[in-house]
This record gives C-alpha cells, sequence and structure tokens, in this order.
C-alpha cells in the first residue's frame, strides 16, 4: 500500500481530479459495442475519437493493437510475429484473440470502437462467437456510406505536416499559404496513399470485402446507415442521434 500511496503522491492533484471528473462522467454512460465501418476518407478518424470521448470507450484499431501485442511480447504477440517475419497474413484467431485480451483492459470497461475489423464475414462470426462466450454482443454498427466519387475529390486533397500530423485539404481546409504548414511554416506533403490510383484499388478492395460484412450485420439489425457525405459536425450530430436511441 505504501508505494501506491507514494506513487499518488507523484501525480498532479489537477491529474487527479481530471480521472476523478472523467470516471464519475462515465459511470453514468450506457456500455456500447461499436464497430465504424467506411471506405478510406468517409471521416471515421474524424469522428471516432469523437465517440470515444463522449461515451468512454476504448477504441481498438487492429493494427494498432497487432504491433503492441508483438511489442509486448504477449503469448499472441509472439505468434502473430512468427506469421509475420514469414510473410503471412495473421490467421483470424489470433485477431479475435488479441481483440479478446485488448478488451479486458479497465480502459474498456465500458465498451468499445472496432476500427478496420472485421474486414470478412468470417472474422465477424468469429468475434461474434468471442463475444458470446463473453455474455457480450456488438450493439451498433455505423455504417460511414460515401459516394465513391466525393472521396477521390476527399483524398486527393489532403496535404500534412509530417512531424505534428496536422492535416489540411486544399477545398475544405488550405493552409494560409498553399503547401505550408500554418505553426511551423515547414513544407506540407502528400501521403504515398493519398492518390487517385490507390484510392481506386483500395476501394474496390472495400467494396468486395466489407459489403458483405454490412449484409451480415443488416440481417441482425443493427445496423446504422450514417451520411458520411455532410459535414464534420453534422456527421458527428448523426452519429449522436443514433447512438443516443
Amino acid at each position: 500500500m505504501a508505494g501506491s500511496a507514494a506513487n499518488l503522491e507523484d501525480i498532479h492533484s489537477v491529474d487527479l481530479m481530471t480521472e476523478l471528473l472523467r470516471r464519475m462522467k462515465c459511470s453514468t454512460k450506457p456500455d456500447k459495442r461499436l464497430i465504424l465501418v467506411g471506405p478510406p476518407g468517409s471521416g471515421k478518424g474524424t469522428q471516432s475519437p469523437i465517440i470515444k470521448e463522449e461515451y468512454c470507450l476504448c477504441h481498438l484499431a487492429t493494427g494498432d493493437m497487432l504491433r503492441a501485442a508483438v511489442a509486448a511480447k504477449t503469448p499472441l504477440g509472439i505468434k502473430a510475429k512468427e506469421a509475420m517475419d514469414k510473410g503471412q497474413l495473421v490467421s483470424d484467431d489470433l485477431v479475435v484473440g488479441i481483440i479478446d485480451e485488448a478488451m479486458k483492459k479497465p480502459s474498456c470497461q465500458k465498451g468499445f470502437i472496432l476500427d478496420g475489423f472485421p474486414r470478412t464475414v468470417v472474422q465477424a462470426e468469429k468475434l461474434d462467437e468471442m463475444l458470446k462466450k463473453q455474455g457480450t454482443k456488438i450493439d451498433k454498427v455505423l455504417n460511414f456510406a460515401i459516394n465513391d466519387s466525393l472521396l477521390e475529390e476527399r483524398i486527393t486533397g489532403r496535404w500534412v505536416h509530417p512531424s505534428s500530423g496536422r492535416t489540411y485539404h486544399t477545398k475544405y481546409e488550405p493552409p494560409r499559404v498553399p503547401g505550408v504548414d500554418d505553426v511551423t511554416g515547414e513544407p506540407l506533403i502528400q501521403r504515398k496513399d493519398d492518390t487517385a490510383e490507390v484510392l481506386k484499388s483500395r476501394l474496390e478492395a472495400f467494396h468486395r470485402q466489407t459489403e458483405p460484412v454490412i449484409d451480415y450485420y443488416v440481417k441482425k439489425g443493427i445496423v446504422a446507415l450514417i451520411p458520411a457525405e455532410k459535414p464534420p459536425k453534422e456527421v458527428t450530430t448523426e452519429v449522436q442521434k443514433v447512438l443516443s436511441s
């Protein structure tokens, strides 16, 4: 006990109060287990931090979780690394196991947002089986629906300040000086993926793989259509409407 008391003394009072207030706010929130589905550029990345904050959920991005499990050398992480080192895909069972592990963290107490998974119907079924064993299930699948032609304009207009991650858009959120970061004055870059050709192949893969997954959840009656072509603030309002119903 003495050790934990000493640790508390090292924490700023402001941080303690912030955490206490967060826990009080979170205690009244309903549990939610959500999946976000949408093509690249549909705005999932903009909305998920807002949803996470509002409902006290943890954000489970499978790519990040795999890297973290490998870095932490967990039993599943070691298996995943073996597969990656051989140039193989990490098996669905392994990924579901890593999600299962991550869901036990205190930050996931009120539920989670899954992003980038499941990508196939088999993965969706395995996820359902795992949740069923825990006595839970997916509450809602938010389908960020948007026309492919709008995505091209969104993605190819994106520019990034590499060291801070600040993003701009030539049409929607241009920098004050074209090609230059507002804060540092350093040059902006375009990500290699943010081209019409790369987007076309990513969209083809998305429609081929993910539409059957959406159908799988439609049959369960838990898909909510989010009109993702709207401006971000309006999309946030649409998401809140869906999640409060």
